[in-house]
Order: C-alpha cells, then structure tokens, then sequence
C-alpha cells in the first residue's frame, strides 16, 4: 500500500519538518550504510525531484545512482521524477551546461509556436503559458494545468498550420520550469573536473551545483584530492597531506553574482534546506558544498550525522551561505555557524584518517594539527572580515536570526 503523501502545493518547503513530509524520489541506492553523500540527494529528490534534470559525475554518486539496470531515482504518483544522467569526471559541468542551454533553447522554440498558432489558441492561454511566475509550487501547478489545456486545444488544429502544432506538443512539457543540477565529487570538482567547473560559474547560467564533498577520492580507492584537509593520510599522501584544502567557496564567491553555500545537514538541517531552497530559487549559477562522511575517513558510519556536527563545532567545516541578490544595505555573506567552541584536535584525533598519522609519526602529526588549527582559525578570521562582523569570541555569531526562528517553531 502506497504512502499518502501530501499535495506539494499544500504544504511549506522552507522549513525541516515540512520537507520530510514530501515524497522522495531517491531511494535504496546501494551505497555505503551511513554514507554522507546519500542524505543531501534524498533531500533534493523531496524539494524538487519532480522537475529535475541531473548532470552526474564520475564518482561514488554515479555508481549508487545508476547502477543499472536498477536505479534509485523514482518517480510520484504522477509520473514525475528527475532525469538523470551520467558523465565524466572531466567534463560534467560542460554537460550540465548544455543541458541548461539546451532546454532554454527548446523553450525559445516552444514560444515561437505558441506565437505562431496564437489564432487557433487563444490569446490568453499563450500569454499566459509565456508569462507564468513558477517561483513556488502552486505557480508550477497552473502551469502544468496550462499545458494540459494547450494539448488540448492542439489536437483541434488543422491543415497547414497542424505540422507547428505536432512540433509544439512533443515540446510542450519544457514550458514548465526545469531545474538543473549538476552534481558529483571533490574528485570532479576541485580536481580534474575544476576547470570546467569553474568556466560554468563564469558564465551566469541557472545551473546549480552540488558538491558532495568527502575529501578524498571516495570511489577509486581514497586517493588525496585538493579538498583533502591538512594533516589527513591518504593515497599519495600517506605522512599526510602538508598543504591545506581549497576553499573552493571563497573562490566561487569572487564572481559576485554566484550562489555559495557550505552545509553540513547532520549539524544544520534547518540551514541545509535554507540553502538548497535558495540556490534552486537564485537565478544564475550557484553552488553548494555538502560536507559529508565516507568510510574512508576511518569513523564509525553509523554516527555520521554527530561526526558533521563535531566538524562544525571544531570549525573545521564552517556554515554559511553567500547570497548575490541580498539588499545593498545588507551583507551578503552570512556565518550561519558559531565560532568554533572546541579545537580541531577534538575532531581530528577521532578519525583514523588523522589518527593513524598519530601512530607511524606523532612528531609530524603534531605539527600538522598546529597547522590545521592555524588554517581553521585563519579561514574564520578570513570569513568574519567578509561578513562585516568585528565579533570574535566563541558563541557570538548567530546561527539563524530571531525572525528565521520564530518562523520555523
């Protein structure tokens, strides 16, 4: 017997609980038990799985999500779900991008022909199928009952003009919003696939990414990666990694009119969904870097959410979201973590990928945890001077305003 779900347009999406009422369209994936990478997918199939398209890289992600010939990704009661394919680790970003560009150029095309048979359908509906506002669930839902309308009037079109008629119903569904989703790896996107990456930043399209960021080539057998913390033992940096990770967040928000944010959804469930809500409504690029665990970190995989939590608590993975469009009196950085209450050693030491360092080589691993506190301290220092705040001392830093909270009690 199939779960009631509730009606989408019903229901609020901006808040945690609200979210886990709707229906998830990623399910039984086959990856690791407790793996970090699945949770965040789960949580965009429930947002917006109804109208995505996914552009997946190489990696873990494209293994667990099309291990053919089953797949995870499903589909609502309606037939809706995302569409997904796989590329490499090299180009998937290009490939997101021309999926975006592909669509909107399919939707150019489509309001041709509405133009076009405007005679036989009405000039109402075709103002109204090119006009729509789909910025929330009951816009997409009229806009759907619209393109049902316009089947229907398509099927009574005749003679010369009933070839653009044809054309325009094979098209017709694109006149819906779309959302694209380009997502994989730390492998994919501070690594090999980062140029790629980074010219699809460059070029303002409505594409969101998501990075599910496990620090370490997770799927070819935990190779090091840019995103590879400091100290942390690895593949080809087995006395551990002497330089730090990149902040490819800090890179991306130099743009200006990128979307950034960092979440962590064992720390800030409130804030994950605040930030996948935003990026999906922020009309050019944006992305998302997800922390999460993997079993190549040498933790116990069932306390993945409580291992998230204590790497934001020790800053070694701060929150924030960078919000382009924010007032011109306002900041558009926001810190939506506080400052580090615990040193990093208390997150470092209980992770074998740092602890076995501790073992082989404690003279190493002790000046290596020196200069990952100073790499925390510094990124928050760094971090702080971009939001405008001059608050240092631990606990000073608001997660979320009053406002936000009251809202979501």
């Amino acid at each position: 017997e199939s779960i009631p779900y509730p009606d989408r347009t019903q229901i609020r999406h901006d808040t945690v609980k609200h979210s886990q009422t709707l229906q998830p369209l990623f399910e039984f994936s086959g990856a690791c038990a407790g793996c970090g990478e699945t949770p965040y997918l789960k949580l965009l199939s429930q947002l917006f799985g109804d109208r995505s398209v996914i552009a997946n890289a190489t990696g873990c992600s494209s293994i667990f999500g099309g291990n053919l010939p089953t797949t995870p990704w499903g589909t609502d009661v309606n037939g809706r779900g995302p569409a997904w394919s796989n590329s490499l680790f090299e180009d998937n970003a290009e490939f997101g991008l021309g999926i975006r560009l592909a669509i909107d150029e399919t939707r150019q095309v489509a309001i041709h022909l509405l133009h076009e048979l405007a005679g036989d359908l009405g000039d109402d509906l075709v103002t109204g199928l090119i006009a729509a506002a789909q910025h929330d669930e009951t816009g997409l839902a009229q806009q759907r009952a619209r393109v049902a309308q316009l089947r229907d009037r398509l099927t009574g079109v005749g003679g010369p003009r009933a070839a653009l008629a044809r054309h325009l119903d094979v098209i017709a569904d694109v006149l819906v919003r779309r959302d694209v989703w380009i997502v994989g790896g730390d492998g994919w996107a501070y690594d090999i696939g980062f140029g790629g990456v980074d010219h699809v930043l460059s070029t303002g399209a409505d594409v969101n990414l998501l990075v599910l960021d496990t620090e370490v080539y997770s799927n070819t057998g935990g190779q090091a990666s840019k995103a590879t913390s400091r100290g942390a033992t690895a593949k080809f940096a087995t006395a551990g990694k002497s330089t730090p990770k990149k902040d490819l967040g800090a890179l991306a928000m130099q743009y200006g009119h990128v979307y950034v944010a960092r979440i962590a959804i064992g720390a800030n469930e409130m804030q994950t969904v605040k930030a996948m809500r935003e990026a999906e409504a922020w009309p050019g690029p944006s992305l998302l870097l997800a922390y999460s665990t993997c079993i190549a970190h040498g933790v116990d995989m069932r306390d993945s959410m409580t291992r998230m939590d204590l790497a934001v608590k020790t800053g070694y993975w701060p929150l924030l979201r960078f919000h382009p469009g924010e007032a011109e009196d306002s900041q558009p950085l926001r810190l939506d973590s506080k400052a580090p209450s615990e040193p990093v050693e208390s997150f470092l030491r209980t992770e074998g990928r740092y602890a076995s360092l501790e073992r082989s080589d404690p003279e190493r691993a002790a000046r290596l945890r020196e200069l990952a506190q100073a790499d925390v301290d510094e990124r928050w220092r760094y971090y702080e001077q971009l939001a405008g705040m001059t608050r240092t001392r631990p606990g000073e830093v608001d997660v979320l305003d009053a406002a936000d909270e009251q809202e979501d009690a």
